[in-house]
């Protein structure tokens, strides 16, 4: 038993101590786009965004970089970089203390509420246009719920003009 410990760790394959050719092996390589033959896999399809939906007020820090850009950009005109705008403009807040932050966290509060309310208005508004409208039936549909193939009404027709005739 104790000579069958050590036998399988001993066996090594002249394989593995060869030299890994990376051509025969393969190195990793991109995925095969599917044949236009073969069924494609479901992708989830992204909610349609309404254009009359309210935009999402600014945090406090993006109320305070709509400043500093301006600042930035008088300061160092030759920079087009919005990344370089970005990276001094997370710096300086930052650096910012919350008593000089105050202004920008009031400014995106207000935001806060004036968003608040149009969301309010643009809820009631879709609540009340959902209401307004039938799904699924036309208005013939909605008319003829009764008569499927239409001859009664032709009957009735002719009843009606029967009761006017006096003749």
């Amino acid at each position: 038993m104790k000579n069958a410990k050590g036998k399988g760790a001993a066996k090594v394959s002249k394989e593995a101590l060869k030299p890994v050719d990376d051509r025969k092996i393969g190195k990793r390589k991109a995925p095969s786009k599917p044949d236009k033959g073969s069924a494609p896999k479901a992708k989830k399809e992204k909610a349609k965004k309404d254009p009359n939906k309210p935009k999402r007020p600014p945090s406090a820090f993006f109320v305070f970089l709509e400043e500093f850009r301006k600042t930035f950009k008088a300061e160092n005109p030759n920079v087009k970089a919005v990344s370089a705008v970005g990276k001094a403009g997370g710096e300086k807040w930052k650096s910012l203390s919350s008593a000089e932050k105050a202004p920008y966290e009031a400014k995106a509060a207000k935001r806060k509420v004036e968003y608040e309310k149009l969301m309010k208005a643009y809820g009631k508004e879709q609540a009340s246009s959902a209401n307004d409208e039938e799904p699924d039936k036309s208005e013939s549909e909605v008319n003829d719920g009764d008569d499927a193939s239409g001859e009664g009404e032709e009957e009735e027709d002719e009843e009606e003009e029967a009761d006017e005739d006096p003749d």
